[in-house]
């Protein structure tokens, strides 16, 4: 406990000396490879806390929820069923690089729990990312957000917009 108390003072404590940027975003979604077989949308909110680690490099924290609407599957003859949404919760650690003052490339790596429908379990996240910097406070952000599942994945790209404050 007193090693955890230690490294998480340390976080903080360079946090408050090198520049730190918390940013939030909306993106919409499509669900491709094997959940694009049962579910036909994404919305995704994120949040983010970056603090400079050298001069075109972020590292920091990353969160959200990702909501995915669920399809309706049509059986033929023997009719249909709808597919639960499905909601999930990333965890993860986020790194960015900027090659430019207006383009910069990330990922978001951590876990995703899953919250519904039940029996999702959640499972490892990742979410390669490139971003276009419109001002200080506005980006255009382009993902793939993948959840490596058991006995498969749930993949989805993404398109929004992320505001810094």
């Amino acid at each position: 406990m007193k090693k955890l108390m230690i490294a998480a003072f340390a976080v903080f404590a360079f946090a408050q000396v090198n520049a730190q940027e918390f940013k939030g975003g909306i993106n919409l979604g499509l669900p491709v490879g094997d959940a694009g077989d049962a579910y036909t949308f994404n919305i995704t909110a994120d949040l983010s806390y970056l603090w400079d680690v050298a001069d075109s490099f972020q590292a920091g924290l990353a969160t959200g929820l990702s909501y995915n609407f669920g399809d309706s599957i049509d059986l033929g003859e023997f009719g249909s069923f709808d597919v639960d949404d499905a909601l999930f919760l990333p965890i993860a650690g986020a790194a960015r690089y900027s090659f430019t003052d207006d383009f910069a490339v990330g990922v978001d790596l951590g876990y995703a729990i899953g919250l519904s429908p039940s029996g999702n379990d959640g499972g490892f996240y990742y979410a390669p990312r490139l971003e276009y910097s419109f001002s200080d406070s506005l980006d255009l952000v382009a993902a793939y957000r993948g959840i490596s599942l058991d006995g498969g994945s749930f993949d989805v790209l993404t398109l929004g917009l992320q505001f810094g404050f």
